[in-house]
């Protein structure tokens, strides 16, 4: 059967993004189907979107990695919701996922998501930040915070973005791992952000990650490190050159974006 669909560079309007698949009528397709698909297309994520099942939403997604599917993940989210209003002028979209109904918008720094409440925060205990250490290859960290909201992210902050931009993590013996820097005055980004995941057994870095940025924002401004708003830049280790953009407004922090389709017309499935 044909289905509409679309590839999304997400954080970038200049191909340095992270690109998601988006799959624009998944209905009737078996979780089986769904998963070789992403597995297929190789992209951090794959979505399907369907009809909502919650009356307040405008429709409902389902986020697959290529080994697993997400409750949440933040670049799908921009990424589906700019091909899900492509050719149309709506401002103001919910989408239901597994995390729950996701406030998106559109906003002078492109489409935006309010991030989902953490469902693990707090300090990281000591036989836990040995293993991130040991798996970083690094000695100590400044600071350390499990900033959960789905994905599983555990965050270290390092002293400098050179500390940061030299790390060959190892293994991740079950750690999603979000390396962090502040960047100093006069850099058009205040932070630098890494991200490493498990794929298969190996280690993989995340071009660009909405969720883990999401997570990021309460610790560092809580801590003073950072004030709204801010510019986060991902992906500089492995040659892209993603940009996001946290707020905060109506109590709730906000992650926005650039968000292009390079792809579009149908697949198979």
């Amino acid at each position: 059967m044909q289905r509409t669909f679309q590839q999304v560079d997400v954080f970038s309007d200049a191909l340095l993004g992270n690109p998601v698949a988006v799959v624009l009528d998944g209905e009737g397709l078996t979780d089986e189907q769904m998963q070789a698909f992403a597995r297929w297309t190789n992209l951090s994520e794959t979505t399907f979107v369907l009809p909502p099942t919650d009356a307040l939403a405008d429709y409902r997604v389902r986020i697959f990695t290529p080994g697993e599917e997400l409750p949440f993940a933040g670049h799908p989210t921009l990424g589906t919701v700019h091909a899900w209003t492509a050719g149309s002028d709506v401002t103001d979209v919910i989408q239901e996922c597994d995390a729950g109904l996701i406030r998106t918008r559109r906003t002078d720094d492109g489409w935006a998501f309010a991030a989902p409440p953490l469902v693990r925060s707090g300090p990281v205990a000591a036989e836990d930040l040995a293993a991130i250490c040991d798996i970083l290859g690094v000695a100590e960290v400044a600071d350390a915070q499990w900033v959960d909201n789905g994905p599983g992210w555990v965050a270290v902050l390092l002293d400098s973005v050179a500390e940061l931009m030299a790390l060959r993590p190892g293994p991740l013996r079950g750690y999603d791992i979000g390396a962090v820097a502040l960047h100093p005055g006069g850099d058009p980004a205040d932070l630098e952000v890494r991200a490493f995941f498990d794929v298969a057994g190996a280690t993989v870095e995340d071009p660009v990650t909405g969720s883990l940025n999401a997570s990021l924002a309460p610790w560092l401004t809580s801590t003073g490190r950072l004030r709204y708003p801010y510019t986060a830049r991902q992906g500089t280790a492995i040659g892209r050159d993603g940009r996001i953009r946290l707020s905060y407004a109506d109590d709730e922090v906000w992650v926005a974006g650039a968000t292009v389709s390079r792809v579009e017309g149908t697949v198979l499935l």
